[in-house]
C-alpha cells in the first residue's frame, strides 16, 4: 500500500491538472439565436403580473420528427391566464415543421395541435406501434393524447384511450414500458389543486410572501395532487394503475419534472419524480408491476444537508463516462442546483459543490436542463434555462441580486469530475435577460453539433444554433425497436471511442416538462470511428456494431 500523498496521488493530481488545462484551452462554444431568420416566431402568452402560480409555471416543449422525414421538428406549448380562461383559443401552441436549411413552418392548425388546452408539459412516444410519434400534453384540466395518423395530422384520442386524468393540474409526463410487456405506458406528475372558482388571494398570508414582498400564493399552503400511471392495455386503451403500482403519491406532493431511468442497472426502468418544496421520489421497479419508493435510502430525495428543495427540471446523463447514470436537478433562488452522482445499486451522492455546479446557481431560478456534449469532446456538459416567477422582484430591493429576467447557465465539463460555468461569456444568446422555462437539446440540422431550443414566458422562444468551431467527430444513433415500442424508449446505448465508453438512455420526458430528441448523440473527439456501439434493448436483448465510422446518423434495428 502506498502512503497517502505518494506516487498514486501525484499521478492522479497530474492527470486532473492535464484534463483541466485541456478543457480550459478548448474554444468557447458559439451559439447564435436564429429564431427569427428560421421562421420561429412563437411568443408564450403571459399575464405580466403573475398574481397566480398557475400563470408562472407553463412553458414546456417537445422536439420530435412528427412526419418521419429525418428532420427534427419543434412544438412549443402555450397556456391561458386567469384573465383569459374563458377564451380557450387565446393561447395558441405552435408546431414548427423543419423544412431543412434552417427554415421552419408553423403547421399547428393543419396538424390539429394549435389548441391543446391550458398546456404545461409534453412527452412523446409511439403508443400504438404504428411507426409515428404521438404526443401527450399535460394541462390544467384534462390532459390530451394526440395520435399521429401518418404525419399528415394528429387526432385527439383522449376520450377513447382513457388518459385524460380529470380536471386537475398535471405537469410532467413520460412514456416507458415499465412492465416490459412490449408497449408504452405513461406516467403523469401533478402539482397543486388549483381552482379558478376559488382563487387564492394575492399576497395574503405567509405562503403568499417572498422575503417580505407580496407575491402569488403557493405551492406551500395549497393542497397537492397525486400522480397517475396509465398502463397500456395493447388495444388502444389505457388503465390508470397508479395506486396498484405504488406511484400514485397518496399524501400529495408537488410533482414537476419526471424521468424514467434504470438507476440500479437491473434491466427494469425505475422512475424519478422531482417534487417542488418536498422530498423527491425515486421509485425502484420491483419487476412485478409495482414500485418501491427509495428516494431517501438511495440519496436522491433531498440535498446533502437534508433540505427539501424546489425541484423542477431533471437532466439524466453520464458526465464522468463511468457507465452510471447521474441526475441534475434545478431549483429556486437561494437553493443550489443539485448534482446526484450515480453509484449504481448504492444509489446517488450529492456532489454539487465538489463538482462546482452549486454555488453559481444560488441567485437563479432554474428550470429546463440537459446534459449534452456541445463540442463533441466525449464529455457531457450541462445547460439550464432560468427566470424568476415573481415579476415583483424588479420593484423590490432584491431585484438587483435576483432579477426577474435572468441569463442562461452553461457548465463546461472539465473532465475531472467538475464543471466550469461559462454562460456569462457566451454573448447575447445566453446573456440577454429572459424568463425561460422548457429547454431541449436537439440536432436541428444534422451536422453533429447539438442545438438548443427554449420556451419562454414574457417573451419570444429561442432557437440557438450551435456554431462551435473545432468541434470533434460525432455519431447520432437512431434506434428502431421491434414490436410496439418502435423508438426503443428505455434502451441503453453505449459507444466506445478515444479511450472513453459513453452511455446514453433513450427516454421520453426530460428537462422541465419537455421532450428531447430520441436519437442519441455521442461526441467522439479526434476519433474517426467508434470501436463499437452497443444497444441494450428494453427487453434485455443486446445488439453490437463494430468499427462504426464517425460523422453520420446510424440506424440500428432490433432483430
Amino acid at each position: 500500500m502506498r502512503p497517502a500523498g505518494g506516487l498514486s496521488a501525484l499521478l492522479g493530481a497530474s492527470a486532473a491538472a492535464v484534463a483541466l488545462a485541456v478543457a480550459q484551452e478548448s474554444p468557447l462554444p458559439a451559439f447564435r439565436d436564429v429564431s427569427a431568420e428560421a421562421g420561429v416566431r412563437f411568443v408564450h402568452q403571459s399575464d405580466p403580473d403573475k398574481r397566480f402560480i398557475v400563470e408562472s409555471m407553463s412553458g414546456g416543449m417537445a422536439a420530435l420528427d412528427f412526419d418521419n422525414d429525418g428532420r427534427m421538428d419543434l412544438y412549443f406549448l402555450n397556456a391561458l391566464t386567469v384573465r383569459t380562461a374563458n377564451d380557450p383559443r387565446s393561447a395558441k401552441s405552435a408546431l414548427y415543421r423543419n423544412l431543412g436549411g434552417w427554415k421552419f413552418e408553423d403547421v399547428s392548425d393543419k396538424m390539429g395541435l394549435a389548441f391543446p388546452g391550458w398546456a404545461f408539459g409534453a412527452c412523446t412516444g409511439d403508443y400504438d406501434g404504428d411507426g409515428w410519434e404521438d404526443i401527450y400534453v399535460t394541462n390544467l384540466g384534462p390532459n390530451k393524447l394526440f395520435r399521429n395518423v401518418g404525419g399528415g395530422t394528429f387526432t385527439d384520442v383522449t376520450a377513447t384511450t382513457g388518459v385524460g386524468g380529470g380536471d386537475g393540474w398535471s405537469t410532467g409526463c413520460g412514456f416507458a414500458d415499465y412492465d416490459r410487456d412490449g408497449d408504452l405506458d405513461v406516467f403523469v406528475s401533478r402539482y397543486v389543486d388549483f381552482r379558478l372558482d376559488n382563487l387564492p388571494e394575492f399576497g395574503k398570508g405567509k405562503t403568499c410572501e417572498y422575503r417580505g414582498i407580496a407575491v402569488q400564493c403557493g405551492p406551500r399552503g395549497l393542497p397537492a395532487q397525486g400522480d397517475f400511471l396509465f398502463r397500456n392495455e395493447g388495444n388502444g386503451c389505457f388503465s390508470e394503475v397508479g395506486k396498484q403500482a405504488g406511484v400514485d403519491d397518496p399524501t400529495g406532493s408537488y410533482g414537476l419534472g419526471v424521468s424514467w431511468l434504470d438507476f440500479n442497472q437491473d434491466g427494469w426502468l425505475d422512475l424519478f419524480v422531482a417534487n417542488d418544496a418536498q422530498p423527491n421520489f425515486l421509485y425502484e421497479n420491483q419487476k412485478n408491476g409495482t414500485f418501491k419508493e427509495v428516494g431517501f435510502p438511495m440519496g436522491a430525495a433531498v440535498s446533502d444537508d437534508g433540505a427539501e428543495q424546489a425541484s423542477m427540471g431533471v437532466a439524466v446523463g453520464d458526465y464522468e463516462n463511468d457507465g452510471l447514470l447521474d441526475i441534475y436537478l434545478t431549483h429556486f433562488s437561494g437553493e443550489y442546483n443539485t448534482l446526484y452522482r450515480g453509484a449504481s445499486a448504492n444509489g446517488f451522492n450529492d456532489v454539487s459543490f465538489k463538482a462546482k455546479v452549486a454555488a453559481v446557481t444560488l441567485p437563479f431560478v432554474s428550470w429546463g436542463t440537459s446534459f449534452f456534449d456541445y463540442d463533441n469532446d466525449g464529455w457531457q456538459d450541462l445547460i439550464a434555462a432560468t427566470g424568476h416567477v415573481y415579476p415583483q422582484m424588479d420593484q423590490a430591493a432584491l431585484g438587483a441580486s435576483m432579477p426577474y429576467r435572468q441569463r442562461r447557465l452553461l457548465f463546461r465539463n472539465t473532465r475531472d469530475g467538475k464543471f466550469e460555468e461559462i454562460g456569462e461569456r457566451l454573448g447575447p444568446a445566453f446573456t440577454e435577460p429572459r424568463v425561460t422555462r422548457g429547454l431541449v437539446v436537439v440536432d436541428l440540422d444534422d451536422d453533429g453539433r447539438l442545438d438548443v431550443a427554449i420556451n419562454a414566458q414574457d417573451g419570444a422562444a429561442q432557437v440557438l444554433r450551435n456554431e462551435t468551431a473545432g468541434a470533434g467527430h460525432w455519431l447520432l444513433v437512431k434506434l428502431q425497436g421491434k414490436g410496439m415500442n418502435k423508438d426503443a424508449i428505455g434502451a441503453l446505448v453505449k459507444a466506445r471511442a478515444g479511450g472513453l465508453t459513453m452511455t446514453r438512455l433513450v427516454r421520453s420526458g426530460a428537462s422541465f416538462i419537455s421532450q428531447e430528441d430520441l436519437r442519441q448523440h455521442f461526441g467522439l473527439g479526434a476519433a474517426t470511428e467508434a470501436e463499437w456501439v452497443e444497444v441494450q434493448w428494453p427487453d434485455g436483448a443486446k445488439t453490437r456494431r463494430e468499427k462504426v465510422g464517425a460523422d453520420q446518423i446510424v440506424v440500428i434495428g432490433q432483430e
